[in-house]
């Protein structure tokens, strides 16, 4: 009876620290490793995943369900392999946390000012979230030193594992340093509105902060730029746990690094004032006018997704729905249709066809049309602006105002009105009375689009 009475009384303090630990983001999501997707023919009986699938169905589905966001973004951006099995995940969770804890710790050690966050005492908000982070680290190390015997055997050998793997990294001290020195100007920056950093939640602030040196510390060639904190939040405030968010932002960076860099941000803005040019020639030219710097006031937008422009829950949807990469001019679908139309226009007699096939510009990504939308649903404003300082104005009054839902019908309208031009079917070449429905490029286009 003793020995029941002692068992529940652990079991109820073990229940209280995960109750107060839920206050503040897990270290790792152990349960999630098994969990299943309930979105229909995406999960497998074993727990495997088709990619293929899953982004089709967040295209056309305009996101997924806030209870199957977490588990279906860490299929999204890569941190589980979708071949992976629901026996397997577990496993590679476990290497996952202790590789990263090994990360962190080696960043830590080389620079040990670096660990706690300075402060000035001006913000009593920072000053409470230090506190409430510090409650967070003292329950996980209580956590860490309960665990079986068997578990810290295997978690050890991984941390050997780690070890190995990272004993070559070394670090640039005045880089790491000027990366530390942005990142805790950014992270109290990082809005705080969100219920996530409410209350005992401001700790996550500082949760955030060491996804991000850790980042910039094994990413020398990336580091850190200003604006990858509220990127990393929304990681952090979907998958609430440490490890996940990190894993996941990794993978998105991977991809998308090159934004954050002067010469892929330039590229970026130079194509949305291509794409401009091709779907409305007089607002563009006005856009590009002496008096006004070309585009850069889409910088924000095209940085961060349309972050603050969309209620914050349709934001996180349209981050979903360009992830996913669905509806792109590099997709296979719109490939292999586009290979159809090329053997079409081969097999057509010179006289029966009389124009080539006009080249789709395969960098006009999904994001471009939605900024394409955005602008040109606003043009009789953009029209009156007449230097920065308006245009400034324009996009500050956008904040939080636009409907999400109209703006997808808007920019795959766009998208499709601009394969149209490009497609062989627009040139009402005779040879086309030939070809069966399903090989036309512009019924396989359509076919793709979430809103018909």
């Amino acid at each position: 009876m003793e020995h029941l009475t002692s068992a529940v009384e652990e079991s109820s303090q073990t229940g209280r620290q995960e109750q107060e630990l839920r206050r503040f983001a897990g270290v790792s999501s152990p349960a999630l490793a098994s969990a299943r997707l309930t979105l229909p023919g995406v999960m497998d009986a074993e727990g495997r995943v088709d990619e293929s699938r899953l982004r089709m169905h967040i295209f056309q589905n305009g996101g997924v369900s806030p209870t199957e966001r977490g588990l279906a973004w860490r299929f999204l951006f890569g941190m589980y392999p979708c071949s992976s099995t629901a026996l397997e995940r577990p496993l590679l969770q476990e290497q996952l946390a202790v590789r990263y804890q090994v990360m962190k710790a080696k960043w830590q050690d080389f620079l040990p000012s670096a660990v706690k966050m300075q402060l000035n005492g001006t913000d009593s908000e920072l000053v409470a979230a230090v506190g409430y982070f510090n409650q967070r680290q003292a329950l996980m190390q209580q956590q860490a030193h309960s665990l079986r015997a068997e578990i810290r055997d295997r978690v050890t050998f991984l941390e050997l594992q780690a070890q190995i793997l990272f004993e070559r990294v070394t670090f640039d001290e005045e880089e790491l340093q000027e990366a530390i020195r942005i990142i805790n100007k950014d992270v109290p920056r990082t809005n705080r509105d969100l219920s996530y950093y409410q209350g005992e939640g401001l700790g996550n602030l500082l949760v955030l902060r060491d996804i991000l040196i850790t980042y910039a510390a094994f990413h020398p060639e990336v580091s850190y730029a200003q604006g990858m904190n509220d990127l990393c939040s929304r990681f952090l405030e979907v998958m609430d746990g440490e490890v996940d968010s990190f894993w996941s932002f990794s993978c998105y960076m991977e991809k998308f690094a090159k934004d954050f860099r002067e010469d892929g941000l330039h590229r970026k803005i130079e194509l949305e004032a291509d794409l401009l040019k091709e779907l409305d020639p007089q607002l563009h030219l006005h856009l590009v006018t002496d008096n006004m710097e070309c585009f850069t006031f889409c910088h924000r937008w095209l940085l961060l997704g349309f972050q603050r422009e969309f209620e914050y829950s349709d934001a996180l949807r349209l981050f979903e729905i360009l992830s996913c990469d669905h509806l792109e001019l590099i997709s296979q679908q719109v490939d292999k249709a586009r290979y159809q139309e090329r053997l079409a226009q081969k097999y057509c007699t010179d006289d029966e066809c009389g124009s080539e096939l006009q080249a789709i510009n395969t960098d006009f990504t999904f994001e471009l049309f939605i900024c394409a939308a955005i602008l040109l649903d606003h043009k009789e404003t953009l029209l009156k602006c007449q230097d920065d300082v308006q245009l400034i104005q324009f996009t500050s009054s956008l904040q939080g105002t636009l409907d999400l839902n109209s703006t997808l019908k808007k920019a795959e309208r766009h998208f499709f009105n601009y394969c149209k031009r490009c497609a062989w079917d627009s040139m009402n070449c005779r040879c086309r009375a030939h070809k069966s429905k399903e090989e036309d490029f512009l019924y396989q286009l359509r076919s793709l689009f979430a809103l018909r």
